[in-house]
């Protein structure tokens, strides 16, 4: 018998708790962890960019963190969600439900930690004295896009790794490259002229660049980001779901 709407609300909620308390498990911060790396990386690399190379770009820690949160963010949703039908194949075998539910879980569970390290982004902002404004209005519709963005590629990619065990691997390869690629510890002036279209493509540097505009020069993201990133968003979720359909039908087979 087929699983019902209900039922599927039911298993997605499940996951993201299952998944929630097996991160934390046994640990005696919890979920404060989650706020650990972003500020271990940040100081690490405000320590680099200050004092071995320094920078002119000012508050560079609030800068960096800035460009941290949303990447890690992207990455790390993208990488479990590559590994989550393999991760659940017993579910998958067992029980006859929408299979697009368990990918799509383990992002939103990557989004109460992201959710989290926002509210710490935006105390250190208080802190440093920028001050509310309006455009903070914009924040939950680019972090909207961005959750939008890696449901498509974890859907994509997590369908991949069932029929081909390398693409993990490769997953974890491409977010290496990608560090360097989002101006996280450098800014978007600095990428030389004929290279920024390859930024502007770049649907994390887009995120990365709003979330810089919208906290540290109050203002909003400039139209063609606004255009550029829901059309890449959806289009991606668009291609993800028709990878994942198209393949589904025979993970049995494989798992």
């Amino acid at each position: 018998m087929a699983a019902s709407s209900h039922d599927h609300l039911y298993i997605l909620c499940n996951l993201i708790g299952k998944d929630f308390k097996i991160r934390y498990r046994n640990m005696s911060l919890g979920i404060f962890w989650s706020l650990v790396n972003p500020l271990i990386m940040m100081l690490v690399l405000t320590y680099v960019f200050t004092k071995v190379f320094p920078s002119r770009i000012e508050k560079f820690p609030l800068f960096v963190l800035i460009g941290l949160i949303p990447f890690n963010f992207f990455t790390l949703a993208w990488a479990t969600g590559t590994n989550s039908i393999l991760d659940n194949a017993a579910l998958v075998k067992k029980v006859r439900f929408h299979r697009e539910v368990i990918p799509i879980s383990v992002v939103l569970g990557n989004v109460i930690h992201f959710l989290i390290q926002l509210i710490l982004l935006m105390l250190l902002i208080l802190f440093f004295g920028q001050g509310i404004n309006r455009q903070w209005l914009w924040v939950p519709v680019v972090l909207a896009l961005e959750i939008i963005f890696v449901c498509g590629m974890a859907l994509a990619f997590s369908a991949l790794d069932v029929y081909f065990r390398d693409t993990r691997y490769v997953v974890e390869s491409a977010n290496l490259v990608l560090f360097w690629m989002v101006p996280i510890f450098y800014s978007f002036d600095q990428v030389p002229a004929k290279f920024r279209i390859f930024y502007e493509l770049n649907p994390v540097a887009a995120v990365v660049l709003a979330f810089r505009l919208i906290f540290l020069n109050a203002a909003a993201p400039p139209e063609s980001l606004l255009i550029k990133l829901p059309l890449v968003s959806f289009g991606t979720l668009l291609a993800g779901l028709l990878v994942f359909g198209r393949m589904k039908k025979r993970f049995s087979d494989y798992l």
